[in-house]
């Protein structure tokens, strides 16, 4: 049985989508289709031209052990590489197709690569692969003649194409799952284009299971998913299972020169932030140039979140989410009986906690400079006379001199109760 122990609480990680299309500084895959409206920056390039950097790929600056790095110093619990994507072009060495890494200039195995620089650093390792492949020509593949893409409107191979394709796509997933160790996550996509019947994802799953016992699967492998993966958004309310929303920098995912539309390290620290409090994991995106580079934009955004996280990591890693939205206006995180806030604006002098057992806090402090601050309570007057464990109101004040330019955390230590040490309320 796969084990989701550590993916329940480990809130951060890294998507690398890289692939030969970087070269050109163009989105991976969706050029060679016409592009797609979720992608603003995603341009058409015809099919050949597309495939054709396929043979120059050559990242003589890939370094996956400073990606490693730096994923940890940004306290990245798990870091996941795009093996194959739609384009069909493995990042592999496969014994089934020559549209791989294998057969570019460069040569080495970069999946194998980074799995060992990951696993080096103590990162958690998980593989994307996409299902839908537009290069091979039992898919069939897309040609000019296919464009515009539409939703819904796919060509279809006939039955004797479609098991050769079925019977290629499992023999790559097994070596993908059998050629490096141990994979703890397997990262399906492109379900879309044909039906769960078609991709055999049922017996797909099992041979996944049968190969890696521990690994954890995606929901896009449908009726196989052990975690949901919501995209480019934080759901409004945390999906009943275990989750993790993956989201860009800018708005492509693979290295988009044309594309300048980044966010800030505020608003990359404040989705951190929501996510944790919802029990989620934040899988953000970083792109790789052709090169193996990655874009110093992204650098220095991510160094800005390393910063913040360094002082902060204690409140979003390995917890779990805190208080209910009507008790906090804002993210909360816990641990054990200390209760992290997380200010994502700022506070008119103080702000209040609902329903907490006031006579057991013991310290109120900011994480990152361990200032205490200072509080008061308020409960009804009978409770404060009658009962021992009051559930009242604590007020906080929040000086401007404790404000964190990003984000301010404000940690709460409780004292044990009655019932048990785990209770806050």
């Amino acid at each position: 049985m796969p084990d989701k122990n550590w993916f329940d609480t480990a809130r951060f990680g890294m998507f690398v989508h890289w692939g030969h299309s970087s070269q050109r500084g163009c989105e991976l895959s969706w050029p060679l289709v016409g592009g797609a409206f979720s992608l603003p920056y995603s341009q058409n390039i015809p099919v050949e031209e597309y495939h054709s950097t396929a043979s120059t790929f050559n990242p003589q600056n890939y370094n996956p052990q400073e990606w490693a790095k730096f994923a940890k110093c940004l306290g990245m619990q798990y870091a996941i590489l795009t093996a194959k994507h739609h384009d069909g072009f493995a990042m592999f060495h496969t014994q089934v197709s020559d549209f791989s890494i294998q057969r570019s200039p460069y040569g080495k195995d970069i999946v194998g690569e980074f799995v060992d620089a990951m696993r080096s650093a103590g990162l958690r390792v998980g593989l994307y692969f996409s299902l839908i492949d537009w290069h091979h020509p039992d898919y069939p593949a897309f040609t000019e003649a296919d464009k515009p893409y539409i939703f819904g409107q796919y060509r279809q191979p006939n039955p004797a194409q479609w098991q050769r394709f079925i019977d290629f796509m499992f023999n790559q997933v097994r070596e993908l799952l059998t050629n490096y160790g141990k994979i703890d996550i397997i990262w399906f996509d492109g379900s879309w284009e044909r039906t769960p019947e078609q991709w055999q994802a049922k017996e797909l799953g099992e041979m996944v299971r049968s190969l890696q016992p521990e690994i954890l699967i995606n929901d896009r492998l449908p009726g196989c998913g052990d975690f949901d993966t919501p995209e480019q958004f934080i759901p409004p309310q945390p999906p009943l299972c275990a989750w993790e929303t993956c989201m860009t920098i800018n708005e492509s995912w693979g290295y988009n020169s044309n594309d300048k539309s980044f966010k800030s390290p505020r608003r990359i620290i404040h989705t951190l932030c929501e996510v944790a409090g919802k029990g989620g994991n934040l899988l953000l995106n970083v792109s790789p140039m052709g090169d193996g580079k990655i874009q110093l934009e992204l650098l220095g955004r991510l160094a800005e979140v390393e910063n913040w996280i360094g002082d902060n990591e204690e409140s979003i890693i390995g917890t779990e989410p805190g208080l209910e939205p009507w008790q906090f206006y804002g993210p909360s995180t816990r641990r054990g009986n200390r209760i992290y806030l997380h200010l994502l604006m700022k506070p008119y002098d103080s702000i209040d906690l609902r329903g907490v057992p006031i006579k057991r806090v013991k310290s109120v402090q900011v994480l990152g400079s361990g200032m205490e601050l200072s509080y008061t309570t308020r409960c009804a007057i009978m409770d404060s006379l009658l009962n021992g464990d009051p559930i009242g109101e604590l007020i906080i004040k929040v000086p401007e001199i404790a404000i964190d330019p990003y984000a301010t955390v404000i940690a709460i230590d409780f004292g044990v109760g009655n019932e048990s040490a785990s209770a806050l309320s």
